[in-house]
Formats: C-alpha cells, structure tokens, sequence
C-alpha cells in the first residue's frame, strides 16, 4: 500500500521534522499567548492603556539590549541546547502566571518580571534557532526548510488568534497563559529528540588566546556591513520595517474611526493576510527558483511597502474591505517571500562559526527601526492626519527595494557558494575599525 506521506527531502529527514513539529507547537502557543497575556493585565489586574503599552516595551526590550552579545554566545556554544534552554525556561516563567492567579498574588509587576525574562530567552532562542538549521539540513535544503517553517508561523497566525480568544472565553486569561508554557514543553521535548550531533563550535583565537566579547562582536558587526549585499539587505528590511511601523502604528485607528469596520470584520481580514502569507511560504522556494534570488527580492520589496496604499485611498464603510483585502493579501505574501529568500541566502553563505553573530547583527539591524517608526507614526497621525500617515508609511516602504536595486545581488540567479572563512587576526595598535570591502561578508534578511 502506497504511503500518504510525501517522500524524498526533508519530509524524510527526522531531526528536521522534530525541529518543526516544536517549531509548529510553539507558534500557535505564543499566538495564543499573544492574547492571553495582554488580557491578564487588562481583564484581571485592571491595567490602564498606558501599563497594556508598557508591558509590550517590557517585551520587546530585551531585543534591544541582548542581541548583540547573544549572538557572541550562540556561536561559543552548541546552538541545540540553547533552544532547549529557551524553551524549557519560557515554559517555567509563564507556568508562574496561572500558579500565581491561584494563589491570588499575582501583580503587574510581575508580569513586567515574566515579560522581560521570556524577551530574553526569546532573543537567545531565535538567534539560536537561525543559526543552527544551516548545520541541520544540506545546503540545498535550507530555502526549503525556512519554507515549511514559515507555513507554520502563516497557519499559526491564521488560527491562533481565534483559538487564543476561545480558550481565554472559557480558561479565563491566566489559565490560557498555561497553554502556552505547556507548548514550550513539548517544544524542548522535541528538540532533546535530534539526534544530529552538531559541529563543535569554533573559537576565535587571537595571538593564540581566545577572543574577547568586544573582539568577536566587531568580527561580526564587521561581517554583515563589510559585504555590499548584507548591507543592501540589511538596509531594505531596516528601511521598511521603518516606514511600515509608521503605517501599522495608527492602522487599527484608522480602519475603526475613519472607514468604520468593526472589530470583527477587522480580525477576518487580518486572518486573510495570513492566507497570503500561507501561500507565498507554500511556492517561495519555487519562485526563487525560476525567477532568481535577485529579481525574486526586488520584485517583493517593491510590492509590500505601496500594497498598503490599497487601504490609504479605500472608502469608508463597507466599501473599504475589498481595498484592506487586497492589501492583506499583497503584503501577507511579499514579506514572507521576500524573509525566506534573504534568511536562506544569508543563512547558506555564512561560514558556521559566524551564523550566531551574523544573525544578531542583522536582528539588531532590521529591529531597530521599529520603536522608531512606531513613534514616528504616533506623532505623524496626531499631526497631518491618519490616512496620510499610511501613505508617508507605504511610500516610504516602496523605497526601501532601492537598496537591492543599486546592489550587486540585482544580478543574483543562484545561491552562492559560502564565503570562504578568513582566519580571525589580530588588530594592529592604534587603527580605526570600519566596515570596508576588505572583509567580504554576508546577506541581510
């Protein structure tokens, strides 16, 4: 009898199932999440709009702070535990939320505590968990690989969202928040399952000593910015995270005030963009394929800034879903492809040992942007208006594929070999440390 399961690839390679199977669980445990845990603060502890800000900064802080250095740790150290760690330490911080509801002692404040130390573990996982897929899978196999990864995230964001809001209706808020630390469990449980050893990282040695922190953080800072296509990389995805934080700063208050949609309609709509972004993880590798890694990315970055103008020039009332569809649509899929042909091109040109760096630097890079434009979005929508704001935000977008288009991976068909590793070498006394062509490098994503 002939099997249903697909064969040949990945779907036959069981360390890379058990990657994304936790992977998969973990997903829809923090979209859960993602809800729950406003909504403690918000349901239970009474918070004020300001406190539900805060604990967003709280976050999304650590990735501010620990990027960088993380990314010197993850490439010391075996990248497979690291993951465990993160996901077994997530699971025990946000175990203490429902245990603490009990107990009826639970506070903001601690929520703040919980929040930060899951940020940090997160930044830890994530810089982890980029770097270590090159050394799971074959070369070959890496767009494929971010491929299935990312039909998780898509599924996850379609479903999870409803499935947090059904759990939070009938647990209450805090217990649905133990679905979630139950998730990073089975997740850690997985991944003690990969049987792949993993290469023994490299140190980096200078003058026969090991390197120090603030040696190896300029070996990768010089990495990504050294190479003119990292930085055209880096650039694009900095620039438009920048302009679109603009426009999704103040897009819920637009859509509510301006064309009037409920906030149903609103949450169908956003489930449609993730339908987009299902289908664009279901054909990247395809796409990239026949169209070329270059060609491929700058036809996408032109599209996922202007899509948004669909929504700027929609009329209010009912009128508007057709436009706020389309736009879902377009941007859903653009961004995913354009995540998943520059994540596996960096990933697959990268020497191993610098992976952790790399993929901090451009984490910090493309992130940064972000509370920037947030604020920037704020005061521009207080001051021209809500729906100019969305176009300064999708213009602006539109411009950032100019950074690939006056780069060299314009011309970019194939993945390209690795860059050939350069022995880590001392600096002399008493020189200036820049970013020049002299230190060939890697890819933004």
């Amino acid at each position: 009898m002939r099997s249903l399961w697909p064969t040949g690839g990945l779907w036959r390679h069981p360390d890379f199932l058990k990657l994304w199977s936790a992977e998969t669980i973990s997903m829809f445990g923090s979209t859960i999440d993602d809800i729950a845990f406003a909504l403690v603060a918000i349901l239970v502890l009474q918070a004020s709009a300001f406190e539900v800000a805060a604990l967003g900064t709280v976050l999304f802080l650590p990735f501010i702070l620990f990027t960088l250095p993380a990314g010197v740790w993850v490439d010391r150290l075996p990248r497979r535990p690291i993951l465990i760690v993160g996901d077994f330490g997530r699971a025990a911080l946000y175990a203490t939320v429902p245990i603490a509801y009990f107990a009826d002692v639970l506070t903001l404040w601690q929520l703040y505590v919980v929040g930060f130390l899951v940020g940090t573990f997160q930044v830890f996982f994530d810089v982890a968990y980029q770097s270590y897929l090159p050394s799971l899978v074959e070369r070959d196999q890496i767009v494929d690989g971010n491929s299935k990864l990312e039909i998780s995230r898509s599924a996850a964001q379609i479903s999870g969202p409803g499935l947090g809001g059904i759990l939070v209706q009938v647990l209450t808020a805090p217990y649905a928040v133990l679905v979630d630390a139950l998730s990073f469990v089975a997740s850690g449980m997985l991944i003690l399952g990969i049987r792949k050893p993993e290469p023994k990282p490299e140190p980096t040695v200078v003058d026969g000593r090991k390197a120090g922190m603030r040696h190896e953080l300029k070996e990768g800072l010089r990495f990504v910015l050294g190479n003119p296509n990292l930085r055209a990389q880096a650039g694009c995805t900095a620039t438009s995270n920048l302009f679109s934080s603009v426009g999704f700063s103040i897009l819920l208050v637009f859509v509510v005030r301006e064309l009037g949609l409920s906030p149903g309609v609103i949450g169908i709509i956003l489930s449609l963009g993730a339908v987009g972004s299902m289908a664009a993880a279901l054909t990247a590798t395809r796409i990239s394929r026949r169209f070329g890694i270059g060609p491929t990315t700058i036809a996408v970055a032109a599209l996922f800034g202007p899509a948004m103008l669909l929504v700027a020039f929609a009329p209010a009332g009912n009128g508007a879903i057709p436009f706020f569809v389309a736009a879902q649509l377009v941007f859903g899929f653009t961004v995913v492809v354009y995540n998943i042909v520059q994540v596996s091109y960096r990933q697959a040109i990268c020497p191993p040992r610098l992976q952790g760096r790399m993929n901090s630097v451009m984490r910090f890079v493309v992130w940064g942007t972000i509370p920037v434009g947030t604020l920037l979005g704020g005061a521009l929508g207080s001051t021209i208006g809500l729906r100019e704001t969305i176009v300064v935000g999708a213009v602006g977008g539109g411009l950032a594929v100019l950074w690939i288009v006056f780069s060299p991976q314009r011309h970019l068909r194939e993945m390209p070999e690795p860059i050939e590793d350069e022995p880590a070498q001392q600096e002399p006394a008493g020189t200036q440390w820049g970013f020049g062509e002299a230190h060939p490098v890697d890819e933004s994503a």
